[in-house]
């Protein structure tokens, strides 16, 4: 697998990679990725058609995904935490 290119955003670092007939277009915005691979067809040939593919819209269901994965990363983190009650006082040593 190779990286045939990048895609422009202004907080997400979207590569562009190329194995075989198929492509892999990779969004990271630091703590989460997310990634979308497409065989090459007739409307799917270079990564100028990726380009393309990846429009406004597509981008804006990425964002969308971005932040649910970061609610359930935070959701897991919470949960792995022990609960106090209210009426509990800390161990003082």
């Amino acid at each position: 697998m190779r990286i045939a290119g990048y895609i422009d955003h202004p907080y997400l670092k979207i590569t562009i990679f190329q194995m075989d007939n198929r492509f892999t277009v990779k969004f990271e915005d630091g703590k989460h990725e997310q990634a979308y691979k497409f065989r090459t067809s007739e409307y799917i040939h270079s990564v100028n058609d990726i380009r393309r593919l990846v429009d406004d819209a597509f981008i804006q269901e990425v964002v969308a995904e971005i932040s649910r994965l970061h609610n359930i990363h935070k959701s897991a983190l919470q949960r792995l935490r022990p609960e106090k009650e209210d009426d509990e006082f800390d161990d003082i040593i």
